[in-house]
């Protein structure tokens, strides 16, 4: 993998896809549609978590539409963490952003993240906060978010109870770490993902842990959210990231996450 920093892209998106032909496509469509309009270089890099349906020939065909997209298509699954940390250490933009196959946060939330990013050489279009910050994400666990088709009300309460959860044991202060809406800048991307363990749902709580540990600048902006139905995430989920969270406080712990 490739973790070299390519000056003339600013931005990278990055989509992990496991078996979403039916979804990939109308997500494509739109990130490039809005990536189109800015005045910076940016590229979207796909990254199949072993896909077996066609999602490969859907992103495939969509290469042959936008030079900006690229496609890792790995044949066996490891779970989303792992090709969200292969997309990171892959891409090649000054800042990095992992957002979810069905576009549920919607691109455009992006403008919110944006001014809050520690940029050295602000492009145009951009209006930077004093005191950037090394990782902003998006969430839903703030007064100015925004849901839209609410989940189904045992997974509001789970989702708020293991939130409760994170911050007493992990991550204080963070009232929304499992949305698929995150940016990095490259430097801050490659120390985290060079070192992060988790291969499947924990790896947000990791990536946010990691941050912390380090010393770098968390932002949460609230956006606005559209629940699919279809959703992946089942209740076992739920179970599997808090035997993850417990594993990451001990790994903290025991200094696990050495420099590579």
């Amino acid at each position: 993998m490739n973790g070299e920093r390519n000056e003339n892209i600013f931005l990278s998106v990055i989509i992990p896809a496991y078996n979403e032909e039916r979804r990939i496509g109308r997500t494509l469509q739109a990130v490039d549609a809005y990536l189109s309009k800015k005045p910076w270089q940016s590229e979207i890099l796909v990254v199949s978590d072993g896909s077996k349906d066609g999602t490969p020939a859907v992103v495939e065909g969509y290469q042959k539409l936008t030079k900006r997209l690229r496609f890792i298509n790995n044949k066996e699954n490891h779970g989303k963490g792992f090709v969200v940390r292969q997309g990171m250490l892959e891409a090649k933009g000054t800042l990095r952003l992992f957002t979810d196959a069905d576009n549920a946060t919607p691109i455009e939330e992006l403008e919110k993240l944006l001014p809050w990013i520690a940029i050295e050489n602000v492009p145009e279009g951009i209006s930077a906060h004093s005191g950037g910050h090394d990782v902003v994400i998006g969430s839903i666990g703030l007064k100015e978010s925004a849901v839209e088709k609410s989940e189904q009300l045992f997974r509001v309460i789970a989702g708020k109870m293991a939130n409760i959860l994170i911050q007493v044991v992990l991550l204080p202060g963070i009232h929304d770490t499992q949305r698929g809406f995150k940016l990095f800048t490259a430097d801050v991307a490659q120390r985290i993902f060079s070192v992060s363990r988790i291969d499947r749902w924990g790896f947000d709580m990791e990536a946010l842990a990691l941050a912390h540990a380090f010393r770098f600048k968390i932002k949460e902006v609230g956006v606005h959210w559209i629940h699919d139905p279809d959703s992946k995430v089942g209740g076992s989920a739920y179970a599997k990231t808090l035997v993850e969270l417990f594993k990451i406080r001990a790994w903290l712990w025991l200094g696990a996450y050495k420099k590579k």
